[in-house]
């Protein structure tokens, strides 16, 4: 195997992992709308419009469909990354500096998508991709 081939498969990887796993709460979101309304009321509280809320459907359906195809998949990180800013602020502040009952770090899950849609903005698609960048 040449290095050149690793190094695409290895953005291959990369994405359909961040893609699939992100997909599935998007999905859960589709699927249970009184999540993104809860979230709208949270928003609310918080001082922000309710309908910033349905910002959740770029960061967890669209991104994650444009990440896992390899078309516009850099704009897909991005997407990916902010919507994990507001959901750590929103949801998660408080487990920043806790552990969970297994010993590893309470965000260990949020800080895979954040870094992983940042690291898919650097990186890019790769060759591999319905459409590469």
């Amino acid at each position: 195997m040449n290095y050149r081939f690793q190094e695409e498969l290895g953005k291959l990887l990369l994405r359909l992992t961040v893609g699939i796993l992100v997909l599935f709460h998007g999905i859960g979101k589709i699927l249970n709308p009184a999540i993104v309304e809860s979230i709208g009321t949270r928003l609310e509280s918080d001082g922000w419009p309710a309908s910033v809320a349905y910002g959740i459907y770029l960061g967890e359906v669209l991104a994650p469909l444009l990440i896992v195809f390899g078309v516009l998949a850099r704009i897909g990180g991005v997407l990916v990354a902010i919507n994990m800013v507001f959901a750590i602020v929103l949801s998660h502040t408080a487990q920043i500096l806790t552990l969970s009952k297994s010993g590893g770090w309470a965000l260990e899950l949020q800080a895979f998508y954040l870094l992983g849609g940042i690291a898919i903005f650097l990186l890019g698609s790769g060759r591999m991709a319905v459409r590469p960048d």
